[in-house]
């Protein structure tokens, strides 16, 4: 089978379309061409959806599928995809269904044995992750935390075992009071790195400890959407780093991806010395 065979729209198929968390190069050919050719697209915002269609010169059947229509739209849309229909999901930037109402209508389709399949596309927790200097073998992805006060607390204390990094969407609005909390769940020397407009121009990703990252938003108004990534709790790995040397305990936290120093201040941290106490240990 050709790839033209292979990339044929198929009827009665739900299509998960990833769309560009910031840069539109990161729209896929298939992506453009999925979304030309299925019989409609359902957007979480149509208002952006045909703004980034629009560019690309797609035009299509655009419906309204969102937090607050999901059930009677689901509905509406599963109907026309048991009769032969196709249909692109979008949401407004990512891929659908991830910390979004989409992953009701997977379901729906589940339910309903109608096919779903995926068509890749950026994803900013994965982009903010290989972005943190963090550990990334094993990690938990936790979306926004509950907006009251203590609801976020009590998620967060129920993460304090939580050994995997950890990740969280958050608000430029909540920012400050979201990694205040992390900081008194957490402890403020917890390690983790903060990312903001991904793939834009203005990009930033900062890490340090939380007490560092609040610490600079202290004077700073936060803009964008924002993706905190905190490494996970202590481990029996934490305690067996105590029994290498320090050039060799300092050479794990780069192989990590900290820098030099970083690496130093987190080596140090787990012997209880200053760093340039450590520093001296691995010079010497």
């Amino acid at each position: 089978m050709d790839n033209t065979e292979k990339n044929k729209i198929e009827k009665s198929t739900l299509y998960l379309v990833g769309t560009p968390i910031g840069n539109l190069s990161d729209l896929s050919e298939r992506a453009k061409k999925v979304l030309s050719e299925v019989d409609f697209i359902a957007a979480e915002d149509t208002r952006n959806s045909q703004k980034l269609l629009s560019i690309f010169g797609i035009k299509n059947e655009l419906i309204a599928y969102h937090e607050h229509n999901r059930r009677e739209a689901g509905e509406r849309i599963a109907a026309r995809l048991a009769v032969g229909e196709s249909c692109a999901l979008i949401t407004d930037a990512g891929m659908p269904a991830i910390s979004d109402p989409g992953e009701d209508i997977v379901r729906l389709c589940g339910e309903r044995g109608i096919t779903v399949k995926a068509v890749p596309g950026p994803s900013a927790s994965v982009t903010a992750l290989a972005l943190s200097g963090l550990p990334t073998g094993r990690f938990a992805f936790e979306g926004f935390l509950p907006p009251k006060e203590k609801a976020r607390a009590d998620r967060l204390r129920a993460l304090l075992s939580e050994e995997r990094t950890m990740i969280f969407y958050e608000a430029p609005h909540r920012l400050r009071e979201t990694l205040a909390a992390m900081c008194e769940a957490f402890g403020g020397e917890r390690r983790a790195s903060l990312s903001r407009e991904l793939t834009k121009i203005n990009e930033e990703t900062e890490r340090g400890t939380l007490g560092e990252l609040c610490g600079i938003y202290e004077g700073r108004e936060p803009r964008g959407e924002y993706v905190i990534v905190v490494a996970g709790g202590h481990t029996e790995e934490d305690s067996s780093l105590l029994s290498l040397m320090p050039r060799e305990h300092v050479e794990y936290y780069e192989r990590a991806g900290l820098s030099r120093m970083d690496a130093i201040k987190a080596a140090a941290k787990d012997r209880g010395i200053s760093k340039s106490e450590m520093y001296k240990l691995v010079v010497e």
